[in-house]
C-alpha cells in the first residue's frame, strides 16, 4: 500500500521559494502554491511586521480555499539601517513590483560609507490549520558585503554573507544554503508541527 503525501499549501507563486522549501520538506507532504489552487490575486501585504504579514498570508488562503496553509515573510534587517529594509525588504526600491537587482543596488547605496555592515535574514512562517494557528521564525546573522559576489539564489543573496563563511549566500548550492539559511531554519521549526498534523 503506498502512503499518500498529505496536501499542504504554501503562499506564495514564488518558484524559488517553493523550491527551497520542497527540497527541505522533502516527498512527506505534497507541497501546493497558489497557483496550484487557482489563487492568481496577489494577497495583499498590509502588515506592519514580518509575523502579520505571513498571518495575513496564510488566514487569507485557509478563508477563502479551505486548504490548511503556511505562509512566509521574510526580511533582511540591517543594523547600520535601523533594521530596514525589513518587512519591506522584496518592495525596498521605488517602482512596481519585486525588482531584486533594484533592491540590492539600493541597499548597497545606502551603505556606502559604513563601517558596520551587521544584519540578519529573520523568517517567520505561519501554519494555519482546522486546528488552530502556530507561528515558528529563523534567523541567521552575518554582514552585508561591499559588492555582489555569485550567481545562486535570489534576492539579495550575492550581497549577505552568513557568520563563520566568506562566501555570499549565492555562493553556495542550494543544499549548503538550506542547511544555514534563515528559511531552512524556519521550515526546520515548522517541521515538527507538520508531522503533527
Amino acid at each position: 500500500m503506498t502512503h499518500t503525501p498529505r496536501r499542504i499549501v504554501f503562499a506564495t507563486n514564488n518558484p524559488h521559494k517553493l523550491d527551497e522549501i520542497r527540497s527541505i520538506v522533502g516527498d512527506s507532504f505534497e507541497i501546493l502554491s497558489l497557483k496550484e489552487i487557482g489563487c492568481d490575486e496577489d494577497i495583499p501585504e498590509t502588515g506592519s511586521t514580518l509575523d502579520e504579514n505571513s498571518h495575513i498570508k496564510a488566514r487569507y488562503v485557509k478563508t477563502r480555499y479551505g486548504y490548511d496553509c503556511f505562509a512566509d515573510d521574510t526580511g533582511l534587517e540591517v543594523e547600520a539601517l535601523d533594521g530596514d529594509p525589513g518587512v519591506r525588504s522584496a518592495r525596498y526600491a521605488p517602482g512596481i513590483g519585486h525588482d531584486s537587482q533594484a533592491n540590492m543596488e539600493l541597499l548597497l547605496r545606502n551603505m556606502a560609507g559604513k563601517d558596520d555592515r551587521r544584519a540578519r535574514f529573520r523568517t517567520v512562517i505561519t501554519l494555519i490549520t482546522d486546528a488552530g494557528e502556530q507561528q515558528v521564525e529563523g534567523i541567521v546573522e552575518g554582514h552585508i558585503a561591499r559588492t555582489p559576489s555569485g550567481e545562486g539564489g535570489f534576492g539579495y543573496d550575492p550581497v549577505f554573507v552568513p557568520v563563520g563563511e566568506e562566501r555570499s549566500f549565492a555562493l553556495m548550492s542550494a543544499a549548503e544554503k538550506n542547511a544555514i539559511s534563515h528559511r531552512g531554519r524556519a521550515v526546520a521549526a515548522l517541521l515538527p508541527l507538520l508531522n503533527n498534523l
